[in-house]
């Protein structure tokens, strides 16, 4: 299965790619995107079998979600919650917690388990 998922900005797509192994494209639409960006967005993602939606929780991550919505019909969203720094502000284990709930627990890279001294 080739997934892709869309995000806002560089640095969301950096945070994503911490927790996400690179068999996931991720991709920016930098803003609000535009007639053209969005055609350009379709003909780069046709390719994938599955696309996801992962915009902030914020007026202008709604609005991106309405346009790529209409563009992407079968996307799926993947939302963070109100009151974080947007997906890049959303701590990594938040962002594991989505991710897990849209199905893409193969590609999650977790951080190892904290070390415990023996008592």
């Amino acid at each position: 299965m080739s997934i892709a998922i869309i995000v806002e900005g560089k640095n969301d797509r950096k945070k994503l790619r911490k927790v996400l192994s690179s068999a996931v494209h991720i991709e920016c639409t930098f803003g609000t995107p535009g007639t053209q960006s969005v055609e350009r967005l379709k003909k780069k993602l046709n390719v994938y079998s599955t696309i996801y939606v992962f915009t902030d929780n914020d007026s202008s991550g709604k609005r991106i979600r309405v346009i790529l919505g209409d563009a992407f019909p079968d996307a799926e969203p993947i939302y963070t919650r109100k009151g974080y720094a947007g997906v890049e502000g959303t701590p990594e284990e938040y962002l594991i917690e989505q991710l897990e709930k849209a199905g893409l627990e193969e590609y999650i890279i977790y951080p190892p388990p904290a070390f415990q001294y023996p008592t």
